[in-house]
C-alpha cells in the first residue's frame, strides 16, 4: 500500500482510500499499471505507477490497486499494459482521465474508480469532425453540474453513494439522459422513476444516487434517452452491472465510468472529389478553394456529411505537368497556388487585369486541366496584383499574425522557391554553396537587405492568401455541418523543402513503393525517399506533429495514405525504377547462418541474376547476340549484367542512348522492359548495408531462377518467403505502428482514416484474413461496441488481424472497396458485412470510376450482375442508372461508418452525365508513374445545384438507409421527403429480380441511427 507521506502535506492530513478497478484481458507475461501525474501514480513515469492484480469475476478478469491520498485528492491518469519489466506494450487512447475528489469525503473512507478501458474508438466523438461539425450543437448544451445533490446524499446512512457517468454525444435538443435498473431508486426500469443525469461538458452526463447497501452485492441498469415529447431509447446490449467484492470492506463511494451510451452507431455519406476537378462558372481552369463553398452547399442539399479531396500542397518540383501529381509534395506545408483565386486578391482589380482574367478564364476553360498555362497565368496575374498591394498587405496586422504563426515553414518554401527558380532546378545537390541548408544561409536569403526580397516576400504573399481562402471555405463547412476530410500523403518529393531542410529524417538512398497488388502486379515505385524513423523518433516525431498540427487548421478529418507504411514501408533502392525488386523496412531478414543451416549455400547464385543463353533466345530472338553483347558479359554457362548495366537506371539511360542511335532491333519500351525482367531475375536480395542478410524476391517461385533450383532448396526457400512475408515480422510491426501512429493521431483534434489497401499479409494459405473457415462473424457485439472488428479472428497471430487490432484500437477507420476485397475467396466485397470502423466506396481516384469498371471487362461484369445483384441473363454493356443506383444503395445501407462516393459514380444515376467516355474519367493510373492528373468534371457545380432531381435521389437513397445527413430548412425539407419518397417508389417494381434483391438487402444491411 501507498505511504500518504508521499504528498508534501502533514501527517494529521485527512486521508482516504482511492481504489482503481478495470476489466481487461491480457496475455500471458503481460500487466496492468495506473500512472498519473501525481507523484504517487509516477508523475506519468510509467515504471514508478501503481501496478495492478488480477482476479477473475465471472467471466471478466478484474485489476484492481489501491493507494491512500488526502481527501483534497486531483490528479489526472491513464492505463497501460505492461510486460514483467514495466515496458509499456501499449496504452488507452483518447482524453486523459480527471479525477476530483469530493470535498466532503470523510477520514477513512474508501473510493472505487470503476472504469473501462478506452480504445481509439470510444475517442471518436471528441475528434474535431463530431466534436466541431457533427455534433457541435449538442457539445454546446448548458452544463448543469450536479454537486448541490452530493450534499444531500452525503447524509444517508447505510447507503453507497454512487456517481454514473456516460459519455453520449449526440442527444437531441429536448432529450435527457436518464439511468434506470433494477432497484428502487434506479424506478425498476420505469424511465419516469429513473435518475437524471445532468450534462456536464464535452458530451459527458453524470448524476449521484445513495443506493442502500442491501441492493448490493449486485444491481443491474442502463442508460436511456428520454424526451420531451416521450420518445424513448434504451441502450442496447446486455444488462450493465454495479457490484463489489462482497468479501472486503464496502466502499462508501463508488464512481462509475461506464464509456460511451451504447445506441445504434451513428453513420454518414460523403463525397470525394479533388480540388483540381472541381469545375465553377468563376474558376480559371480549375477548381479553387473558394469553389470549395459551392460544392458544401451541393452536399448539404444532397444529403452528405463530408467532402474529401487529394492533396493540396504544393508540388512546384519540375516546372511542368509532371507536378500534377499531388502525392509528390514540395513542401508539406505550403498550399498549392494552383487552387488560388486571383479575382479574390484584392477588391481593386486594375481595369487591365480584370480584362486580363477574363480572357484567361475562356482560354483555360477546357475538357481537362492544362496545368503549366494555369498555374503560370495565376502565378503571371498574381504578380501584377502583389505588386499594387504588397506594402499594404505585408504591414497589415493579419499578414503579420500568418507570418509569426508560419515563419518556421515559410521562410524555408520562400526561400526554397526562390532557390528553385534561379538555378532552374529543384534538386538541391546542385545548389553549390546553398546545397547544405542552415539557419544563417537562410536568415541571409530572405533578408529585407536582399536585392530578390520582392520575391521572397511574394511567396509569401501567396501562401498568405491561400491560407484566407482556404480558410473561409473551411469555416463556411464547419458551418453547414460538413466535415472537410484531407489527405495526408505517405512521402515526399526526394527534391522537397523538406528533405533540403531536416535530410537527416530521410535515407535519401532509398525510394518508397509498394510491392504487387490489386493496382499494380509489378509493383510500385513511388520516388520517394523513405523515412528515417530512428532519426525522427528523436524529437517525438516533431516533423510529423507539425504537418498534423497545420493541416488541422483546415480540415476536421482526414486520410492517411498508404497506412500500411506506418507498419512497414516497401523499401528500393534509389537506382530501381520499378517497385518489384524491395524489401519491407523494418523487419526481421534472413540470416546466412540461418540461410546455411537449412543447406542454401550459393548466396551468389541466387542473389544475381539469373540469365541463361535460352533466355535471350526467347526474348530477343534473332537479336539476342546484339543485345547480349551490349549489356551483358558471358560468364561460364551463364550470363551477368556488365557494370554500366547492372541497375534499372543504367538499363535505362543506356537503352535511351542506344535507341537515340538507331541500335536497337525492337523499340525501346520492349528492349527495356525484357532487360529489366532479366535484372529481376533473382531469389534473394542481399542487404546492402549488411552483406549477411538477405530478403526473398516477392513472388521468388514465378521465377526462372527459381525454378531451375533442386527440390530441396525450392522447399526450404519457399517456407523462409512465407515465414518472412506472412509470421515473422508480426511483433515487430504491431510494435512499430504502435510507436509512430499515436503521435500522429494525438497531433490534432482530426479524425483519422487510414488508406490500407494493396498487400495485405496474411492473405495466403494457412492464415486467410476473415476467410468464413477462419474468423466467426460477430454481428451483436459490432453493433454494441463500434469500436471493435465485426470480425473476430480466432487465428490471433495473424498479421491481417494484428493490423486491424491496431486499427480498432487506434480508432483508425479502415477503406473498403468492393472490387477489392480483403478475402481471399471473394471476387467481390460484399458491403453489408463491412465492419463498422470503415469507410465503404464502390471506387476511389486510384482506380477506375464506377462506369469504367463495368465496362472494362464483360465476362467479370456478367458474373457481379448474376451473383451481386441477383439477375439473370445479359447485363446492359453500360452502367445504366438503374446499376449504379443498386451499388450505391448497397454502399448506403452498409455498417460502415461512413459511405463516401466519388463525384463521378454520383453523376452515374442520371444519363444525361454520361455523355463523356467513362475512361475520360478516371482521375489516376497507378501503372504509369508519369500519369496526367488533369481530370475535371464536366458540369458546373452551379449546374448540379440547379439539379434538384439528382439532388433529391441522393438525399433519398442517404435518408433512406438510416444514415445520418446535414438538416435543410423547413419546407425544403418536406419537398425533398415527398420527392425522395416519389425516386423509391420508381425505383421498386413487382417481380423485378433486382428490385427483388435490393429489399433484401436493406433488411440486413440496415443497422440504424439515433439522431
Amino acid at each position: 500500500m501507498a505511504n500518504s507521506g508521499l504528498f508534501s502535506a502533514s501527517k494529521t492530513m485527512k486521508s482516504v482510500k482511492l481504489q482503481f478497478r478495470i476489466p481487461y484481458y491480457t496475455e500471458w507475461g503481460q500487466s496492468l499499471v495506473v500512472c498519473g501525474s501525481e507523484p504517487i501514480l509516477g508523475s506519468w513515469n510509467v515504471k514508478k505507477g501503481l501496478l495492478l492484480s488480477p482476479v477473475h469475476q465471472g467471466d471478466e478478469l478484474i485489476w484492481t490497486g489501491t493507494i491512500t491520498v488526502p481527501c483534497h485528492f486531483n490528479c489526472d491518469y491513464r492505463y497501460y499494459v505492461v510486460d514483467d519489466a514495466k515496458n509499456v506494450l501499449r496504452w488507452e487512447m483518447g482524453n486523459k482521465r480527471s479525477l476530483s475528489l469530493p470535498p466532503l469525503l470523510q477520514e477513512g473512507h474508501s473510493l472505487e474508480l470503476h472504469d473501462l478501458w478506452q480504445t481509439g474508438g470510444d475517442a471518436l466523438p471528441f475528434r474535431s469532425a463530431f466534436k466541431d461539425v457533427i455534433f457541435c450543437k449538442n457539445s454546446s448544451l448548458d452544463v448543469d453540474r450536479p454537486e448541490v445533490i452530493l450534499q444531500e446524499k452525503l447524509d444517508q446512512e447505510e447507503s453507497v453513494l454512487v456517481r454514473f457517468k456516460i459519455c453520449c454525444p449526440n442527444v437531441e435538443e429536448g432529450t435527457s439522459v436518464y439511468v434506470i435498473g433494477n432497484s428502487t431508486k434506479l424506478g425498476h426500469w420505469k424511465v419516469q422513476d429513473g435518475l437524471k443525469l445532468h450534462f456536464t461538458g464535452e458530451f459527458i452526463w453524470e448524476a449521484y444516487l445513495a443506493i442502500p447497501k442491501g441492493d448490493f452485492p449486485c444491481s443491474t441498469y442502463k442508460y436511456c434517452k428520454y424526451g420531451k415529447n416521450g420518445c424513448f431509447s434504451l441502450e442496447i446490449g446486455s444488462t450493465r452491472e454495479l457490484s463489489f467484492d462482497s468479501c472486503k470492506s464496502q466502499p462508501q463511494y463508488i464512481f462509475l465510468s461506464d464509456g460511451m451510451l451504447r445506441e445504434m452507431p451513428w453513420r454518414g455519406a460523403g463525397v470525394a472529389i479533388p480540388m483540381f476537378s472541381v469545375r465553377s462558372e468563376v474558376d480559371l481552369g480549375v477548381g479553387e478553394f473558394l469553389d470549395l463553398k459551392l460544392l458544401v452547399d451541393w452536399a448539404v442539399e444532397s444529403g452528405f456529411h463530408l467532402v474529401q479531396l487529394l492533396p493540396i500542397n504544393d508540388t512546384s518540383v519540375h516546372g511542368m505537368w509532371w507536378d500534377s501529381y499531388p502525392y509528390s509534395s514540395l513542401s508539406v506545408f505550403a498550399l498549392h497556388p494552383l487552387y488560388l483565386r486571383v479575382q479574390a486578391l484584392s477588391e481593386n482589380l486594375a481595369g487591365d487585369i480584370k480584362n486580363e482574367i477574363r480572357n484567361a478564364k475562356e482560354c483555360l476553360d477546357g475538357k481537362d486541366v492544362d496545368y503549366e498555362a494555369t498555374l503560370a497565368t495565376k502565378l503571371s496575374i498574381a504578380k501584377k496584383v502583389f505588386i499594387q498591394e504588397k506594402d499594404f498587405i505585408l504591414n497589415s496586422s493579419s499578414f503579420q499574425k500568418f507570418f509569426s504563426e508560419n515563419e518556421d515553414w515559410l521562410k524555408p518554401y520562400a526561400a526554397f522557391c526562390f532557390l528553385r527558380d534561379f538555378f532552374e532546378t529543384s534538386d538541391h545537390s546542385q545548389w553549390g554553396r546553398f546545397s547544405n541548408y542552415s539557419k544563417d544561409k537562410l536568415e541571409k536569403l530572405v533578408s529585407k537587405d536582399a536585392l530578390h526580397h520582392d520575391t521572397i516576400c511574394f511567396h509569401y504573399y501567396i501562401q498568405f492568401h491561400l491560407h484566407l481562402q482556404l480558410s473561409e471555405a473551411a469555416e463556411y463547412a464547419r458551418s453547414k455541418g460538413v466535415v472537410l476530410k484531407g489527405d495526408l500523403p505517405i512521402g515526399v518529393d526526394r527534391n522537397s523543402v523538406d528533405t533540403w531542410v531536416y535530410p537527416n529524417l530521410f535515407r535519401m538512398n532509398t525510394s518508397t513503393g509498394a510491392p504487387p497488388d490489386y493496382f499494380d502486379k509489378n509493383g510500385q515505385n513511388w520516388g520517394f525517399p523513405t523515412y528515417n524513423w530512428e532519426e525522427m523518433s528523436k524529437d517525438n516525431y516533431g516533423w510529423w506533429r507539425a504537418r498534423l498540427t497545420q493541416m488541422g487548421k483546415y480540415f476536421t478529418a482526414y486520410r492517411i495514405d498508404h497506412i500500411l507504411g506506418f507498419f512497414r514501408i516497401w523499401e528500393l533502392p534509389d537506382h530501381a525504377m520499378t517497385g518489384l525488386i524491395g524489401k519491407f523496412r523494418p523487419s526481421i531478414p534472413l540470416s546466412q547462418e540461418e540461410l546455411e543451416k537449412e543447406g542454401i549455400w550459393d548466396f551468389d547464385r541466387l542473389t544475381h541474376p539469373y540469365v541463361r543463353k535460352e533466355f535471350l533466345q526467347e526474348k530477343f530472338g534473332d537479336s539476342w547476340t546484339l543485345i547480349a553483347a551490349n549489356f551483358l558479359n558471358e560468364y561460364l554457362d551463364r550470363y551477368e549484367f556488365k557494370q554500366d548495366s547492372n541497375t534499372e537506371k543504367k538499363i535505362a539511360a543506356k537503352v535511351k542512348s542506344s535507341a537515340e542511335r538507331s541500335l536497337l532491333p525492337d523499340s525501346e519500351d520492349k528492349i527495356r522492359r525484357d532487360l529489366f525482367d532479366l535484372l529481376k531475375n533473382i531469389v534473394l536480395i542481399r542487404d546492402p548495408e549488411n552483406a549477411r542478410s538477405f530478403y526473398p524476391r516477392f513472388n521468388l517461385e514465378d521465377t526462372s531462377s527459381f525454378r531451375d533450383l533442386d527440390d530441396h532448396s525450392k522447399n526450404v526457400l519457399k517456407r523462409l518467403y512465407y515465414d518472412y512475408y506472412f509470421h515473422r515480422q508480426e511483433n515487430l510491426w504491431q510494435k512499430n505502428a504502435l510507436k509512430t501512429l499515436p503521435v500522429l493521431l494525438n497531433s490534432s483534434n482530426m479524425l483519422a482514416c487510414g488508406e490500407d489497401l494493396g498487400l495485405i499479409p496474411a492473405c495466403v494459405h494457412p492464415v486467410c484474413p476473415l476467410n468464413v473457415s477462419h474468423c466467426q462473424p460477430d454481428w451483436p457485439l459490432a453493433l454494441l461496441f463500434p469500436s471493435f472488428c465485426i470480425y473476430i479472428c480466432i487465428f490471433p497471430n495473424c498479421v491481417f488481424h494484428l493490423k486491424m487490432q491496431v486499427m480498432q484500437e487506434l480508432g483508425l477507420i479502415g477503406l473498403r472497396i468492393q472490387r477489392m476485397p480483403g478475402e481471399p475467396d471473394l471476387e467481390f466485397g460484399i458491403p453489408s458485412q463491412y465492419s463498422y470502423m470503415t469507410v465503404c466506396a464502390p471506387s476511389c481516384h486510384d482506380c477506375s470510376t464506377l462506369r469504367a469498371w463495368w465496362e472494362e471487362d464483360e465476362e467479370r461484369r456478367r458474373r457481379f450482375f448474376n451473383s451481386v445483384m441477383g439477375c439473370d441473363g445479359l447485363p446492359p454493356s453500360q452502367c445504366v442508372p438503374d446499376v449504379a443506383y443498386f451499388v450505391i444503395r448497397q454502399h448506403v445501407e452498409a455498417p460502415s461508418m461512413w459511405a463516401i462516393f466519388p463525384l463521378q459514380d454520383l453523376l452515374a444515376l442520371k444519363e444525361e452525365y454520361m455523355t463523356r467516355p467513362a475512361t475520360e474519367e478516371t482521375i489516376n493510373d497507378p501503372t504509369n508513374p508519369k500519369h496526367y492528373w488533369r481530370y475535371r468534371v464536366h458540369v458546373t457545380m452551379e449546374s448540379l445545384m440547379k439539379d434538384k432531381e439528382l439532388r433529391e435521389t441522393i438525399r433519398g437513397l442517404i435518408c433512406g438507409s438510416g444514415r445520418s445527413y446535414p438538416p435543410l430548412g423547413e419546407a425544403e425539407k418536406q419537398l425533398s421527403g415527398e420527392t425522395a419518397l416519389e425516386k423509391q417508389k420508381q425505383h421498386v417494381g413487382v417481380g423485378d429480380p433486382l428490385i427483388i434483391r435490393i429489399g433484401v438487402s436493406q433488411k440486413k444491411e440496415s443497422v440504424g441511427v439515433i439522431g
